[in-house]
């Protein structure tokens, strides 16, 4: 767990692949995440397919989603907040992230939020106490490990130079993907706001079906990361449907095993390190900073639109925060409201 949250990437999902990386070897990984992300993915394809031909400006059941991604967003960064910044310094570099994301809309500007909390963390954040465990045998060997983390490099650095060569709408969009999975640290929600200037910034998904699509993301179960399979269902221009999904859902996962089979020969190394611990520490106050500028934009200033709305999300927030619901029952409950237009 400790490796999985100190890498970029989908926690839950890369700690799914350690554990059947070290039962079973890098195909036990495999196996491990097909069975974890499947059930997810394939419900958000068939949302997709079932919603893909409707008109969703307007719509009363979208207009509740939208609202239901605004509570649980807000729930999110709240959480976020308690764990990730503890003390003031971390809050004020999330103060400062949240200030410059807001106002630099680049896609960008995330990855140099990121990596400024890395340097500002590592020059003058002093390092979390954390217990350290026996040392264990890694399940993959060095000679893989750095295999996988060159291939990562190779990919990162080569996909946006081979797209110049050979322009090719299925390569950009399994290079866009990749470059989400690869840069994005704080997993979960922290994606929403790469994912939006990935696809919609570029015309690919309208804002509506993307919130649309985040709002049900919701009331799955699963990682939020197979978020990326009905946005590469609903994508305009081909490859999209089942051909699309596939695509962003192996572009958005591939970073993970590349990061995970390399770091696992070295993890008992890095752990011990001063700097890199103070280097995490300043990137959690940089995530949380982008994620409360992503729940006021685009979140906030595409739902709520008059008081009745802003009641809906108080109560949908209420239900989370001090109700304990689940999120697939609040996210139901909102819907429902606004289709009945409450």
């Amino acid at each position: 767990m400790a490796l999985c949250q100190s890498l970029p990437g989908p926690a839950s999902s890369q700690l799914g692949i350690a554990i059947g990386t070290r039962r079973a070897g890098p195909l036990g990984g495999v196996v491990a995440w097909l069975g974890f992300t499947l059930p997810s993915a394939l419900i958000l394809v068939l949302f997709a397919q079932l919603t893909g031909s409707l008109d969703l400006s307007g719509v009363g059941w979208v207009h509740g989603l939208k609202i239901a991604a605004v509570a649980v967003v807000a729930q999110a960064v709240l959480a976020m907040a308690r764990t990730l910044t503890p003390d003031w310094p971390r809050r004020a570099m999330a103060a400062l992230a949240a200030s410059v994301a807001l106002v630099w809309t680049s896609p960008y500007a995330d990855v140099a939020l990121i990596g400024a909390g890395v340097l500002l963390g590592w020059a003058l954040l002093a390092p979390p106490a954390t217990r350290q465990p026996a040392a264990e045998p890694s399940p993959v060997s060095r000679r893989l490990g750095v295999a996988a983390l060159a291939t990562f490099a190779i990919l990162l650095v080569g996909l946006p130079l081979v797209q110049l060569a050979v322009p090719s709408l299925a390569l950009a969009r399994f290079d866009t993907f990749f470059r989400v999975g690869a840069l994005v640290f704080g997993g979960g929600h922290v994606v929403l706001p790469l994912l939006h200037g990935a696809v919609v910034d570029p015309g690919w998904v309208n804002n509506d079906r993307f919130l649309a699509g985040y709002g049900a993301a919701q009331a799955v179960p699963g990682p939020l990361f197979t978020f990326a399979a009905y946005l590469g269902a609903v994508a305009a221009g081909s490859p999209n449907g089942w051909m699309g999904a596939i695509i962003a859902l192996l572009g958005i996962f591939l970073p993970s095993f590349l990061l995970t089979f390399g770091t696992l020969p070295f993890w008992d190394v890095l752990r011990r390190s001063v700097g890199v611990r103070r280097a995490l520490a300043g990137t959690n106050g940089a995530v949380v900073g982008i994620l409360l500028a992503a729940l006021y934009s685009p979140i906030w200033t595409s739902a709520i639109g008059a008081p009745a709305d802003l009641a809906l999300a108080l109560a949908a927030f209420g239900l989370l925060v001090w109700g304990k619901a689940p999120p697939v029952l609040t996210v139901a409950l909102t819907a429902a409201a606004g289709q009945i237009g409450v």
